[in-house]
């Protein structure tokens, strides 16, 4: 599946191995990253996609503003991201 705007993704290589992210955007073979925490929206992550897992499609309103380029907090980034953790995978961290 191709990774795009909005979409959950975990990290599979580097210091932040395991994390989740949402995907802020693209540039080619590298995507844009950020969990509101470590990351913020701000400065994303730069990572590449082979370092990257898919992890599920962003739904609901954070994903509608990410795709729609409107400005988004670091609270809703790590709100958003602790919900999937908290439904998926209770005991994931990070």
């Amino acid at each position: 599946m191709e990774i795009a705007k909005s979409n959950i993704v975990r990290s599979d290589a580097g210091r932040d191995q395991g994390k989740l992210f949402f995907v802020l955007g693209t540039e080619g073979e590298y995507l844009l990253l950020a969990d509101g925490k470590t990351r913020k929206a701000e400065t994303p992550k730069r990572k590449k996609r082979k370092h990257v897992l898919f992890v599920a499609e962003g739904d609901g309103r954070l994903a509608e503003k990410i795709r729609s380029e409107e400005k988004i907090s670091n609270s809703e980034l790590r709100r958003a991201l602790a919900a999937y953790r908290e439904k998926n995978d209770p005991d994931q961290e990070g």
